[in-house]
C-alpha cells in the first residue's frame, strides 16, 4: 500500500456528491454517507454491496471508509436493527468505518457509472438514453461492424463479465444497435425495444421479457446483477481517491445473482 495523505470525512463526501450529484435522482434509499465513522480518511475500500463479507474484508484491509453501490438502507425496510443489520452495523461502528453508498447516481454517471463502464468494456459508443430517469443507454458498434449472431455477442459478454449470460435470442438477426442498463433493469426492456435496438443487455430477467423477446425479435441478455455492476464503484472510488490523495482498494465479493 502506498503512503497517502489523510483527508477529512467531509471532504470525501463532498467529492463524491460533487461527482455523482445525488440530488438529481429519485431513488430507493439514501445516497451519500449512510454510516458515520472516523473523521480522517487514509484508505478507501470500494465494493458492490455493503455485505458483512465486504465489511469484514475492509476491516482486514484497514479501511477508514467503504464506498458501495448497494448500501444498507432501502425504502420499505421495517427500520429495526436486528439480525444481519445489527451484525453489519456493529462491525462498522466498532471499527469506526464510514460507509458511503450511491445507487442510481452511480448507475448514471456518464464516465464512471455502471452503465458507462459496461459500455466501454463492450466497445459501444453511446448515442442516446432511454427508460426511467434516462438511466438506460443505447449505442451502436462502429460503422460496418456487427455481432454476426446472438451467440457471438453472448460469447463476448461471457469473456468480459466472466459469466455466461441467460439469452432469449429473439429472431436471431445480426446485432449492431444495442441497449443496456446494468442490474435489475429488466423492466426497461419495452423502452429499449421502442428505441429500435437489436438487443438489450441487463442483469436480470423476469417472466414477461422472454415473451417480448420472442414476439418482437429483440434479443435479451440477462448477465447477472452483480456481474454487470462490478465496475462503477471502483471507477468512482479510484477517481476520488486519486483526486484527494488517499489510497484505494477494490474488493470483489462474489455473488451468483
Amino acid at each position: 500500500m502506498t503512503v497517502s495523505v489523510a483527508v477529512s470525512r467531509g471532504l470525501l463526501v463532498d467529492a463524491c456528491n460533487t461527482l455523482l450529484q445525488p440530488s438529481r435522482f429519485k431513488d430507493y434509499g439514501p445516497n451519500g454517507l449512510q454510516v458515520e465513522g472516523k473523521d480522517q480518511i487514509l484508505h478507501l475500500v470500494s465494493g458492490v454491496t455493503a455485505s458483512r463479507a465486504l465489511i469484514e474484508a475492509a476491516i482486514e484491509a484497514k479501511a477508514d471508509a467503504i464506498f458501495v453501490h448497494h448500501g444498507l438502507f432501502w425504502r420499505g425496510q421495517d427500520g429495526v436493527v436486528t439480525g444481519w443489520m445489527k451484525q453489519r452495523l456493529s462491525l462498522l461502528l466498532a471499527h469506526d468505518i464510514n460507509l458511503l453508498a450511491y445507487h442510481l447516481p452511480l448507475d448514471a454517471h456518464p464516465e464512471f457509472g455502471n452503465n458507462a463502464q459496461l459500455g466501454q468494456r463492450l466497445g459501444l459508443t453511446v448515442q442516446g438514453t432511454f427508460g426511467d430517469q434516462d438511466l438506460g443507454l443505447w449505442g451502436e458498434l462502429p460503422q460496418g461492424q456487427a455481432f454476426a449472431s446472438v451467440e457471438v455477442l453472448a460469447h463476448s459478454l461471457a469473456q468480459v463479465l466472466e459469466r455466461h449470460p441467460l439469452v432469449v435470442p429473439g429472431h436471431g438477426r445480426p446485432i449492431r444497435r444495442i441497449a443496456w442498463c446494468t442490474g435489475g433493469a429488466q423492466g426497461f426492456f419495452q423502452a429499449a425495444i421502442a428505441a429500435g435496438v437489436d438487443a438489450f443487455i441487463t442483469g436480470e430477467i423476469s417472466e414477461p421479457q422472454a415473451h417480448l423477446a420472442r414476439e418482437t425479435g429483440v434479443a435479451f441478455f440477462a448477465c447477472g446483477h452483480h456481474a454487470t455492476e462490478r465496475y462503477g464503484a471502483p471507477a468512482v472510488a479510484a477517481h476520488v481517491a486519486a483526486q484527494l490523495g488517499v489510497t484505494h482498494q477494490f474488493i470483489d465479493i462474489d455473488n451468483p445473482a
